[in-house]
């Protein structure tokens, strides 16, 4: 399979499972990753949040990693990648303010890019209007976003991911297996089509 450029929109407390297993992960089987965050540059770095399910209500969290972002956001085209990928943690919440973080979210969209959202970025599809009619995992609390959206919430287990069109989606870190896996499979099928049409 040909090599994937992929587009990652992170911010601070960003969940730290969830951007750096992605990230080194999809690197690893050859794709670049061109990691991002509003108002920061190439060498700067988001601080992470580690969320854990401890028996609680809710997810706890504690002070992760700083992670280095590789690429400064003001350069970024979306035009120039195959993919994006949003992790969640609590960076998704104001990372939907933005209008260019918006805009490049409806560009993969229009375009049928493959999409990856974990936990709480379904925020970010939700604030974008890209989910209506589609079927969307993402952590519980974020469910009345989805819906309020025009989405359908998929209730599924923590290590379990949901493929709808050009979107995969799951509920948490937990999920990267099956999460990776499909969105693999996505970029496989969309860089297949792009060369047969060139």
């Amino acid at each position: 399979m040909p090599s994937a450029k992929l587009l990652m929109i992170v911010g601070d407390y960003v969940e730290d499972y969830e951007v750096m297993v992605p990230f080194q992960g999809l690197q690893m089987i050859g794709h670049s990753v061109d990691a991002v965050c509003p108002d920061k540059a190439a060498g700067d770095f988001v601080r992470t949040a580690i969320h854990d399910f401890e028996g609680d209500q809710t997810y706890s969290e504690k002070r992760g990693h700083n992670f280095v972002l590789n690429a400064s956001f003001s350069d970024i085209k979306a035009a120039e990648y195959d993919g994006l990928i949003l992790p969640g943690g609590r960076a998704p919440e104001y990372l939907r303010l933005n209008p260019k973080v918006i805009e490049m979210v409806q560009h993969f969209e229009r375009l049928k890019k493959p999409i990856g959202a974990l936990c709480h970025g379904a925020q970010i599809l939700a604030a974008a209007r890209v989910i209506e009619g589609k079927r969307v995992s993402a952590y519980p609390a974020c469910a009345p976003e989805v819906e309020g959206a025009g989405g359908t919430y998929a209730k599924v287990n923590m290590d379990e991911a949901v493929t709808d069109g050009n979107l995969v989606s799951g509920p948490a870190w937990p999920a990267h297996p099956a999460f990776l896996a499909q969105f693999q499979k996505l970029l496989e099928q969309y860089l297949t089509k792009t060369k047969a049409a060139a």
